[in-house]
Order: structure tokens, then sequence, then C-alpha cells
């Protein structure tokens, strides 16, 4: 790969970049081994510039966000991973929210409070990017992205900007049009309606509360492991299975929360990998249901 080129276009275009950047420092899992190129784009216009390029040099790219649904390799990434947190502004218009990929939901759940906006509050404590978020149609405690968004921006790799509404996304459970597609999501609207700030605060303090006492935040995860199998929970499927501290390396199943496998001693991919196949296979011998990853597995 071109990687010669591409650092002098980012030097040329005053592109902040990194070479050689470990992604444990990029990811909620805190595990993952070096992309080759890291670089951060603070605009859509960078963005299309270093897509353009990109394309132009034939490199492999990878978007990112919040990096809190991954598992990246041990072994990395190749080409250049594209972090969108500068791309971060939020504006409000009456009940309208609109906000780029790389702000975080909680900046957005907070910018609804300040202006007495209800329906985002099961968002708030979920760890991720509005991109990320509407990519994997996030949701909580009964409410999903599906429920507030109208519509989004993205861009292709060759440059090309549109806008998509919400029912051409195709939102399914942890799922969207975005993951089979080359569209890169650059802006999210969502629209709310008008509430009472002591309700709209109490509810998402009674939120952040539940999974502050529910979740073992306090290690590293990429948050819930596994999808809901249809008719039953995958926490207490595994629960059921005695896999609570269960561990492979540094990774093990929470003791808290069957649900999360967490980072607990300084764990590698292959430490998880090797720990998410064992529920898996666990799971489908005792109980004849096969648990589907939640958390998406990135890298060499």
């Amino acid at each position: 790969m071109n990687y010669k080129a591409f650092e002098e276009f980012c030097k040329n275009n005053k592109i902040e970049y990194c070479k050689n950047e470990p992604m444990k420092h990029h990811t909620s899992f805190k595990i993952g081994g070096n992309a080759d190129f890291l670089v951060k784009v603070a605009s859509l216009n960078e963005l299309k510039a270093v897509l353009k390029e990109i394309v132009k040099l034939n490199i492999s790219y990878f978007i990112l966000g919040k990096g809190s649904n991954l598992l990246v390799s041990d072994k990395g990434i190749e080409g250049v991973v594209i972090s969108l947190l500068e791309m971060n502004e939020i504006s409000v218009s009456e009940d309208t929210i609109t906000a780029f990929a790389g702000a975080s939901l909680a900046a957005v759940c907070n910018a609804a409070l300040e202006n007495c906006l209800e329906g985002l509050e099961f968002a708030y404590g979920i760890p991720g990017s509005v991109g990320g978020a509407l990519y994997m149609n996030a949701g909580a405690y009964g409410g999903e992205m599906s429920q507030v968004v109208t519509k989004a921006e993205y861009i292709t790799p060759d440059g090309k900007t549109a806008s998509i509404a919400l029912k051409d996304m195709h939102l399914g459970y942890r799922t969207s049009i975005f993951k089979n597609t080359d569209k890169i999501i650059t802006c999210v609207t969502f629209k709310l309606k008008k509430g009472k700030e002591a309700e709209i605060k109490a509810k998402m303090d009674d939120y952040i509360t539940r999974r502050r006492s529910k979740q073992p935040l306090e290690y590293p995860s990429a948050g819930s492991t596994f999808k809901r199998p249809e008719g039953y929970f995958a926490g207490a499927l595994i629960e059921e299975n005695n896999l609570k501290g269960k561990a492979v390396g540094g990774a093990m199943v929470s003791q808290k929360h069957a649900g999360f496998v967490i980072n607990y001693n300084n764990a590698c991919c292959s430490d998880v990998m090797e720990l998410i196949d064992y529920i898996k296979k666990t799971v489908l011998e005792n109980n004849g249901v096969q648990l589907e990853c939640e958390v998406i597995f990135v890298g060499r």
C-alpha cells in the first residue's frame, strides 16, 4: 500500500494522523493491535478528501466512532482507520436535533435535556457515537434509534453525499442498511417532543443508575456480547450454564452480568474470541440455542 504518498497528502492538507496506532486506545474493550494509519477528520470536506485519496491510492479503510462495540484483532487493522470523533457538532431547532456522526450519544441526550426534549432518555449511558448508534440501531430499556431518527446524511467512498429517510434505513434489531453498504453516516436528525425538564432528567438518572447497578461498567468491555436470541435472554442462558466467572486468559464472563464478556486482566483479542466460542458451544449443546455476537470483530 502506498502509505508514503498518503502521509504526504495528510501533511500537505494538515490532516491529523498517526502511524502504527494501538487500537486498544480507541476501543471500549481496550484491546487491539496497531492500525497501519489512523486519521482524524474534523469536517465533511476533510472526510471527502481523505476518501478520495484512499480510493486513488487503493488503500483499504475502516470507519471508527467511539469503538464501543468493536473487538479489534491482536494483529491490528490493515490500511487506514478514519476516526470521525472530531465531527461532533450538535444543533437544536425547536423539537429537532441534528448531530454529526462523531458526537457522543451522551452529548445528544444532554442537549435534549437542556432543551426540554423527550424521547432520547433510553440512550443515556449507551457509550457510543451517533453514527455508531444508528449503524447498529442501538437501543435500551424499550427504546431504540428507529423511534427517534427521521433522516441521515451519508457519503460514499467516491465522495457523493446524499440523505436517506428513516423508511429506507432498514433498521432492525442491531442492524441497518449501513451494515451492508458502503454508505458512511455523517449526520443524523432526531425528531423529539417537548417535555418537562425534571421528568426527562428523572428518567435519565433512573436509566443510568440501573446501568451502573446491573452492568460491569468498572471493567473494559464492548457492552452486551451477544444479541438477544428469539424467546430467550443471552445472559440468562449463559448464567444457567454456570459460566459466570469463566475465564480465558484475561477475558472473563462478568460475575455481575453474564451477558458481558469483560477485559478484567489485560486480555487480548484471542482470549475474548476463545471465550466467546466456548460460551456459544456450551449454550448450543445444552440449550439448543445458537448465540450470535453483537460485538463486531475487525482487523487482520
